[in-house]
């Protein structure tokens, strides 16, 4: 069991020494524990270490009735008694040492797996911004022939403004011609209501008028 332990130490220490130093093998054991997380994996890693975390507890109660029997019995220290409780004590110490350098390699591993994250996104942000100020840096040339078509847009719009001044103007006049003929259309037509009024009344006087020259001619035949 101890043995099993330190082995189990040393290859976490292996692993903490491999994500310290920028080499290939870091490359492979992120690699490595990325796979061992995806699936079924971590459900595994956490039943061995609650597995590892129980035998911890029950190594370190063991060790303290011991100490316990020892203490109650007031007797003399039995060199077994030793033994066992100093080879519990190391399981627990490296048992606990143990989880405790797993909890380092997970840890080392998610800041690792976050910083490659980060720097691929900031890399992908660097060539965004690149291609960004290349394409909005336009040569010389082009701000010229950009700035003289602009001064001919300018020219255009001017010369739109003008003619569209010019034409407000003759609408503006066309409508008062309008008005005024509108008016003197409405004159025209009083003026000939006016006159048909009247010649209805001169005919209506010249009936009369005939009528009686009419009627005195009659008179004189009697």
């Amino acid at each position: 069991m101890i043995q099993l332990l330190f082995g189990l130490i040393f290859a976490e220490m292996a692993l903490i020494v491999a994500f310290v130093f920028k080499t290939p093998l870091r490359k492979l054991v992120v690699m490595g524990l990325d796979r061992l997380k995806r699936g079924r994996g971590p459900i595994v890693v956490k039943t061995v270490a609650a597995t590892v975390f129980v035998l911890m507890v029950a190594t370190v109660y063991n060790a303290v009735a011991i100490q316990r029997r020892w203490i109650q019995d007031e007797a003399e220290v039995n060199p077994t008694d030793q033994v066992i409780l100093a080879t519990r004590l190391l399981e627990a110490s490296l048992m606990g040492f143990s989880l405790f350098l797993a909890l380092m390699v997970d840890r080392l591993h998610h800041y690792i797996r976050e910083l490659r994250i980060r720097r691929k996104s900031a890399e992908a942000v660097k060539k965004q911004n690149r291609v960004f100020d290349d394409n909005r840096s336009p040569a010389p040339e082009e701000i010229k022939v950009l700035e003289d078509e602009m001064s001919k847009l300018r020219g255009m719009i001017s010369r739109l403004e003008k003619h569209l001044a010019e034409k407000s103007k003759e609408a503006s006049s066309a409508e008062a011609n309008a008005v005024a003929l509108k008016k003197q259309s409405e004159g025209f037509l009083l003026e000939y209501d006016r006159l048909l009024e009247e010649n209805q009344n001169l005919r209506s006087q010249l009936q009369s008028l005939d009528r009686h020259f009419s009627f005195s001619d009659s008179k004189k035949v009697m």
